[in-house]
């Protein structure tokens, strides 16, 4: 194997005995350097584009609990599920120990909005005459971490009682003028 390789590179044995031999490689030059470095560039162009067309802000309503409140602002006697509801049908049944209605809303946002967010709770009650009454609650919301969020939305108190008996809700989530998610209920 030695002969071969000293024919190839013409060095005699007694400068490969002195150590007189250096080997130097080169990058290589040309087509492929230049090949390389413009897929590169694309590749890098092409990942700012998808950085920047990339949506500001989606988000959701998730869930949406309607509760009514006694007459000290309570949704349930104790922290049990199972009370809570068992209280609830006690309240929907005895009116005159309510004193409101809140919605718990579960809402989640993805992405960096770029306006103010808000929850807005529509209502529509009792007909009286030819049209039920209806109402809008809004609550500004603060997005923040990855996982969801849960926010009250309450009516209480003379707007509770000048409203009457709720027979329909719809929750929405909105970015500035933008409609990111919604949840109704069956009547709506």
């Amino acid at each position: 194997m030695a002969a071969p390789l000293q024919a190839v590179l013409a060095i005699s044995p007694a400068a490969i005995a002195r150590g007189e031999i250096s080997i130097e490689f080169g990058a290589a030059g040309g087509y492929w350097s230049v090949m390389r470095r413009l897929w590169i560039w694309l590749a890098l162009v092409g990942w700012l584009a998808a950085a920047w067309s990339a949506q500001a802000a989606t988000g959701r309503v998730i869930k949406v609990l309607p509760q009514f409140l006694d007459l000290k602002g309570r949704n349930s006697l104790s922290p049990s599920l199972h009370e809570r509801d068992l209280y609830q049908v006690t309240l929907r049944e005895h009116t005159n120990q309510c004193s409101g209605m809140q919605f718990m809303v579960q809402w989640k946002t993805k992405g960096q909005p770029a306006a103010p967010l808000k929850l807005r709770v529509e209502l529509r009650g009792v007909a009286h005459g030819d049209f039920p009454k209806q109402l809008m609650l809004e609550k500004p919301v603060e997005p923040g971490g990855r996982f969801s969020h849960w926010t009250e939305v309450t009516l209480v108190g003379k707007e509770y009682k000048s409203f009457g008996q709720v027979t329909a809700w719809r929750v929405t989530l909105w970015e500035g003028t933008q409609l990111l998610g919604e949840q109704q209920s069956f009547l709506w």
